[in-house]
């Protein structure tokens, strides 16, 4: 079974927060999965499903992101799993926007809900980090990841959580490598089609053409 938790803060005031970006990723997860229907569970919203035949509860901890892992640590105490059945979609300020990694371990980097899961179950679960980029000042984060994404960041929003969604089967396999190069392809931008050269129009070779 795979522990599949996004962070974020509940209600309708925080829904397109910054911060919230683990929860949109959640969501689209459970409907593009057909997962069930949430149940109050753990401190949070959970939805069950299966994913590629494995098990999978999606999480949503609803008591604020810096006091996630009371949710975490409850289901994953429930269930007896393992660290590497645990992953944690979250935002990530060290990463330009619109980028994915995925590592196992590590620090919190000032993430307040990494610190409070690393709390309860300790710190070698997986991470999937969604960038959402950096405001450029430390003393800035606090309102940058409280306030909404801006209607540009739209164009970049929706095809990151869409190919995590889609791309999820590997992640649960634990293929992390083959889930970030998918999901790097999918939100790949297309190229720009080359004008066509004008008949006659220099091809770029040095000299006179002699």
């Amino acid at each position: 079974m795979l522990l599949l938790v996004g962070l974020g803060n509940p209600g309708p005031a925080h829904a397109d927060n910054r911060h919230n970006i683990g929860f949109m990723a959640v969501d689209e997860i459970v409907r593009r999965h057909c997962f069930g229907p949430g149940r109050k569970r753990f401190l949070g919203e959970a939805f069950e499903g299966a994913v590629a035949g494995h098990k999978v509860l999606a999480l949503k901890p609803l008591g604020f992101v810096n006091r996630s892992g009371e949710s975490v640590g409850a289901a994953t105490r429930f269930f007896k799993l393992a660290h590497a059945e645990v992953v944690v979609i979250h935002d990530e300020l060290d990463l330009a926007a619109g980028r994915l990694r995925v590592k196992r371990g590590g620090g919190s980097a000032g993430h307040n809900g990494l610190k409070s899961i690393t709390a309860h179950v300790g710190a070698d679960y997986r991470r999937v980090r969604l960038g959402i980029g950096h405001p450029g000042d430390k003393d800035a984060v606090a309102n940058y990841v409280l306030h909404d994404f801006a209607k540009a960041d739209r164009a970049w929003i929706g095809p990151l959580v869409d190919a995590v969604a889609e791309a999820l089967a590997m992640l649960v396999a634990g293929d992390d490598a083959g889930f970030m190069t998918r999901v790097a392809l999918l939100t790949r931008p297309p190229e720009a089609a080359k004008p066509a050269r004008p008949e006659g129009e220099d091809r770029g070779c040095d000299g006179d053409g002699v």
